[in-house]
């Protein structure tokens, strides 16, 4: 920066040539004088603020405690947090809660139409009518809600009644019915290993039953395996592979578009090696290509039974509560495939077809072992039949 320097000093030079000599040391002079007295009071006013200081000092004297050598290599001692006020934890739902809650689109379609029929009405045929469509379209079936409405008109034809009056009579005529089908998958500990073979057409929910079951049963302290022999789907191999690491299980899969059949009889034997307590195998549920699906799981029952006889000791078919009336003609296919022992019911959460359930006990009589009503491990548990037909009907428990 020196050229600039020289460019100012040049300038100045300049200027001072132009202004008379007494006038440059009367400036100077004053210049001098405002610089001095910048100085002294500068001086005052620091020896005030000492002064302040050191009475402060003095006053707060007493106060201080002694610091010898070692305080000074003291730790500070740490602040204790201030603690926080936190709102209560949300308790967790009860298994009916988070069933009901599951269940509101279906029981809030039947409640608010009960509402409408039965407002200020005595039972006659037009109610009656209406009360049938409404069942009707909640899914429980022509042949249940036909049933559930002429029970009704036995007992209160021709008498005002009132919408909590109907709901809570046909809760309990439903319970009645599902109480026959609500059993719960019951392994035998004797025998090693017990084969669950899981069938559904794909999207049902088939893979994410399996590792629950698995992840549950492992929980119990019992050894499980489970064989991936849906070799067309890579995506439920991976998935299934997922589930078997969470839970600790022994996972079996082979290549791409390998023999089911094969897969399964390997499976088996590593099974049986292992002392393995409960064996899962998953199947392709290829819907379309019917034939082929039938001659592949007659397949693979075929083939397992030449190591055990008895296998599978339970075929469970999974089925989407979302499908509605397409769930029976599916029990109807897989029915003709393999010797179906009981039903697993996924997908109840959010869907307005709750009523299936019914329909399904009323045709087949097959046992319902469990409910799915979410992603979480604990949303497949056995199914109640009383807390079923309460929450259908949005009552409180």
């Amino acid at each position: 920066m020196g050229w600039l320097t020289r460019i100012k000093d040049s300038l100045l030079s300049k200027i001072k040539k132009k202004i008379p000599t007494k006038d440059l040391e009367s400036i100077e002079k004053t210049r001098q004088e405002k610089k001095i007295k910048k100085i002294e009071t500068n001086k005052v006013e620091l020896g005030v603020h000492k002064e302040e200081k050191k009475t402060e000092e003095l006053a707060q004297e007493p106060i201080k405690k002694k610091r010898n050598f070692f305080g000074l290599f003291k730790k500070k001692e740490k602040i204790k947090d201030v603690p926080k006020v936190e709102k209560d934890p949300e308790k967790k739902k009860s298994w009916f809660q988070k069933l009901k809650t599951g269940l509101f689109k279906s029981s809030e379609k039947i409640s608010d139409g009960v509402k409408k029929i039965f407002v200020n009405k005595k039972l006659d045929i037009q109610t009656l009518n209406d009360l049938e469509e409404l069942l009707i379209m909640a899914d429980l079936g022509p042949t249940a809600a036909e049933k559930l409405t002429a029970e009704l008109a036995n007992e209160k034809f021709d008498k005002n009644i009132e919408p909590e009056e109907v709901r809570s009579f046909l809760a309990k005529k439903i319970e009645k019915t599902l109480e026959e089908v609500a059993i719960p998958l019951v392994l035998d500990n004797a025998q090693k290993p017990i084969v669950v073979l899981v069938v559904g057409v794909n999207g049902t929910g088939k893979t994410t039953t399996i590792g629950k079951l698995a992840h549950q049963y492992s929980n119990e302290g019992k050894k499980i395996m489970i064989a991936a022999c849906d070799t067309f789907r890579a995506a439920a191999v991976e998935q299934l592979q997922i589930w078997a690491e969470r839970s600790n299980t022994d996972f079996v899969k082979g290549s791409q578009d390998c023999d089911a059949a094969g897969l399964a009889y390997e499976a088996l034997e590593k099974a049986k090696s292992k002392n393995i307590n409960v064996l899962f195998i998953d199947t392709a549920g290829r819907v379309q290509n019917r034939t082929e699906l039938m001659e592949e799981l007659a397949k693979i029952i075929r083939v397992i039974r030449k190591l055990d006889p008895e296998s599978p000791h339970h075929c469970l078919l999974t089925l989407d509560a979302t499908t509605g009336q397409n769930a029976l003609s599916q029990v109807e296919i897989f029915k003709e495939m393999a010797e179906i022992s009981g039903l697993i019911v996924t997908k109840l959460d959010g869907s307005a077809k709750g009523g299936i359930l019914l329909s399904l006990a009323e045709k087949f009589r097959l046992p319902v072992h469990a409910i799915g009503i979410g992603e979480k491990i604990e949303d497949l548990q056995s199914f109640e039949a009383k807390e079923f037909a309460e929450s259908l009907m949005g009552l409180e428990k």
